[in-house]
């Protein structure tokens, strides 16, 4: 028995009772569980559907989810709508985007290249909308943040994954990149940032629009990061020519907008540091959802991400000392992860 998905049905119905003329029943399908403690589920009546969630409130901070989706939705950003809250019980009811991420999108069979650069573009132009809204109410991604982050790949995947024992030199190593890397990213213009923003984070809604979820983490930060997680995305790669194109497409628009105002080649680098930050954090993520949370799916993509570190390291004479770690040391250690299992996880917001 599930007495918590009970209540929120019996709850979730009451509020669309009162709100609409709809008699629905409390009966609901499971939509997905996530890397947090959040369960969303979906209530149907006619052609009508919306999203209840169970967020537990000892858990999850429901009052920062709803204050952000109130503030986005209001300066036209396409999140669901918040229809109801109970904050003591920890319960949500939201407007329904529908099932289809964009992920399986990019790769439905039969896609063209023109398509699938298209989709993207549709993504940075609701990602400039993102950065041009008020950071004021928005925590600031700082230095101890990002430091936290990045000792999440030394901490979780390093030592306690792959149980490698570093020695001082490397300590030292991994310091010096950490702190190379966190200069870049506080030199940056600083936006409001979603910290999830990748293509199992954004729906494709029936009108063909992009819908915008899980960005209840948003803080004011460095203005690469989403566009990073966006085109470097932890569950996908793509060739470094797309990469390239849809990095200037954000460019040549930001620039006017005033968002980045700096040369193509300072973009380019920030752009590259940003992303090897996210992907220390990203990699230790992945490693502690296994260890700590049993969340063994998400090992299947640690190959993948530390890829990128390998790879965009290799193009910077401040990057080579690490480069050459990641390949003659660390690299090799991955083929030392177990198989990932065949766990239920939503592909969403490990990140």
């Amino acid at each position: 028995m599930d007495q918590r998905r009970d209540n929120l049905a019996q709850w979730a119905v009451a509020m669309i009772r009162q709100h609409s003329e709809f008699n629905v029943t409390a009966e609901m399908d499971m939509v997905s569980g996530d890397a947090s403690f959040r369960r969303y589920f979906r209530l149907r009546c006619f052609n009508h559907s919306w999203i209840a969630v169970d967020a537990p409130a000892d858990k999850e901070d429901n009052p920062r989810f709803v204050r952000i989706a109130q503030a986005w939705h209001k300066h036209d950003v396409a999140v669901p709508k918040v229809l109801a809250h109970d904050f003591d019980q920890g319960f949500m009811l939201l407007e329904d985007f529908g099932d289809q991420m964009l992920w399986p999108a990019l790769h439905a069979d039969g896609v063209s290249a023109t398509a699938v650069q298209h989709l993207y573009q549709q993504a940075i132009d609701q990602l400039l909308h993102i950065q041009e809204l008020p950071t004021t109410d928005l925590p600031v991604y700082d230095a101890a943040l990002l430091d936290q982050e990045m000792a999440l790949f030394r901490d979780w995947l390093c030592v306690q994954q792959l149980g490698m024992t570093l020695s001082s030199a490397e300590e030292q190593l991994l310091a010096d990149t950490f702190a190379l890397l966190k200069a870049n990213a506080l030199a940056q213009p600083v936006v409001a940032v979603h910290r999830d923003y990748h293509s199992r984070n954004l729906m494709l809604r029936a009108d063909g629009s992009l819908g915008v979820i899980d960005f209840q983490d948003a803080v004011a930060g460095p203005v690469t990061y989403d566009l990073v997680s966006l085109l470097r995305d932890c569950y996908v790669r793509w060739p470094t020519s797309l990469v390239d194109e849809l990095a200037a497409y954000y460019w040549e628009q930001a620039r006017p907008q005033g968002i980045y105002l700096g040369e193509w080649n300072q973009f380019q680098r920030d752009f590259d540091f940003m992303g090897m930050q996210r992907h220390l954090k990203a990699a230790g993520i992945f490693a502690r959802l296994n260890l700590r949370d049993g969340k063994s799916g998400y090992l299947a993509d640690i190959p993948n991400t530390c890829q990128y570190l390998l790879d965009i390291s290799g193009r910077y004479e401040e990057c080579t000392a690490f480069h050459q770690w990641l390949a003659d040391v660390f690299i090799p250690q991955l083929d030392t992860l177990p198989s990932a299992g065949a766990d239920q996880r939503r592909d969403s917001s490990a990140e």
